[in-house]
């Protein structure tokens, strides 16, 4: 099962540190992670529609009349309605959206974790080792990984059924 602390120990490791056994440690390093883990993975998750963070919800009107977005929601990615701060506003009854949300380390793929480790060790690197070399090294490992990740999570296999389009309705 994979936690906050082995990516944060992952991160660490890249920078040639010693790994930590918790957030709560009294260390340079544990209290970095406590400060950026969550905000390191919420940004990556933030930045791409990958795959494995993406759900669809059916949203109904709230009491007030409102379509409310549910708190683990990072980011959309389609609706028929017009987000304005944590509601959308649309005329429909019912609402679908596609959205990008929060999922824990445990359910990131392989290629997503080295990604976050990386982007941690970029972040540690220069409060804990000041070197511009190896913080220049580890940002082009960085960019290649981003693009690496992106490329590997594009190319998963997905359904490729078209449903309810019309051109291809009217052919039959």
């Amino acid at each position: 099962m994979l936690t906050k602390v082995d990516l944060c120990s992952m991160a660490l490791l890249k920078l040639g540190e010693n790994p930590i056994q918790s957030l709560s440690e009294d260390t340079a390093a544990a209290k970095l992670g406590r400060t950026l883990v969550d905000f390191v993975i919420d940004t990556l998750l933030a930045m791409h529609p990958w795959r494995f963070a993406c759900r669809t919800y059916n949203l109904i009107r709230d009491e007030n009349g409102d379509f409310i977005i549910p708190s683990d929601i990072l980011r959309i990615i389609k609706t028929n309605g017009k987000v304005m701060e944590n509601k959308i506003i649309s005329n429909a009854d019912n609402l679908t959206i596609t959205a990008v949300v929060r999922v824990t380390p445990n359910d990131f793929p392989s290629y997503f974790a080295s990604l976050v480790a990386t982007k941690l060790a970029v972040e540690f690197c220069m409060p804990l080792i000041s070197d511009q070399t190896v913080f220049r090294t580890l940002v082009a490992l960085y960019e290649n990984e981003l693009q690496t990740a992106k490329f590997i999570d594009s190319t998963t296999s997905v359904n490729t059924n078209i449903e309810d389009f019309s051109l291809i309705n009217s052919r039959f």
